[in-house]
């Protein structure tokens, strides 16, 4: 069951309901556009979706809403090679920017995990079992 939040504005028609995961989809492509990230790091379910034929937008993504706020956890891997304090940066950026204009809502904060790094040698392998 996804969580709804309620955006109340004075003057308004009627109520605006976000799903927390619409946040989380917005954060989790905000942050993949960041060149740099290999990939998001997700959990268990992430990677049965994706068996399963569904792309997961909100894969590495925790994300909290109150009514006005967000705080969201971006769990990534970053290429080899980068300078992970920029790429973080750059996602933090990012991701406070698309949520903030997409949603109205203020992002207090934008916490970086990396998971993992990506090789390109790793990458290659990828691309060889999609294409069989």
């Amino acid at each position: 069951m996804e969580k709804e939040k309620e955006i109340k504005q004075a003057g308004t028609l009627g109520s605006i309901r976000i799903a927390d995961e619409v946040v989380s989809i917005i954060a989790g492509l905000a942050a993949t556009e960041v060149d740099g990230i290999a990939g998001m790091s997700g959990g268990i379910a992430g990677g049965i979706a994706e068996m399963l034929g569904r792309k997961n937008f909100a894969k590495g993504v925790k994300v909290e809403v109150g009514e006005k706020e967000a705080a969201v956890d971006l769990y990534i891997i970053v290429k080899y090679g980068v300078r992970i304090p920029d790429i973080a940066l750059a996602a933090q950026e990012n991701v406070k920017q698309a949520i903030e204009t997409m949603t109205g809502l203020s992002v207090v904060e934008v916490n970086v995990h990396v998971q993992g790094v990506g090789f390109p040698e790793d990458d290659k392998h990828e691309d060889e079992v999609r294409v069989r």
